[in-house]
């Protein structure tokens, strides 16, 4: 029961693998994840191929945990198209005209880290305080039995 796609560029296997690689998943662990009948040589040869069984694309995707379209549909033209059309490199834009420059963002990681490990010091500390009062009301229920 293979599945036909309407645009005839896209290949199943090819987006099978991109997915499956961006997942950082070797096709051993694939295989093995499709049960004893798969090994990496036939996960191999299902990603040559142009359109994939569609009950086997669902099992994929749902150890993918992606959509089966997604595997179905992508079309990495389209992608590329999408991100070239959105994407302006305005630093040589010097101009006076309407172009929109959206600034630089600095991003400092240390002081992103010193924040979430501050975070976390206030939640320990919420979390015994919750611990010190859940004592007490033990201590006091076994005192009044």
């Amino acid at each position: 029961m293979a599945h036909t796609t309407s645009n005839p560029k896209i290949h199943e296997g090819r987006n099978l693998k991109r997915f499956r690689e961006l997942m950082s998943l070797k096709q051993d662990a694939l295989a093995f994840e499709l049960g004893e009948d798969w090994n990496q040589q036939k996960i191999s040869l299902l990603e040559q191929k142009e359109k994939i069984d569609s009950d086997i694309l669902e099992q994929v995707a749902a150890i993918l945990k992606i959509p089966a379209e997604a595997i179905r549909n992508f079309d990495e033209d389209q992608a590329i198209n999408i991100i070239t059309n959105t994407y302006h490199d305005h630093s040589s834009n010097n101009s006076n005209d309407n172009s929109f420059n959206q600034g630089t963002i600095n991003l400092n990681p240390i002081e992103k880290i010193i924040q979430l490990h501050e975070e976390k010091i206030a939640l320990y500390e919420r979390m015994l305080k919750e611990k010190d009062e859940m004592m007490e009301r033990l201590e006091r229920l076994i005192k009044t039995k």
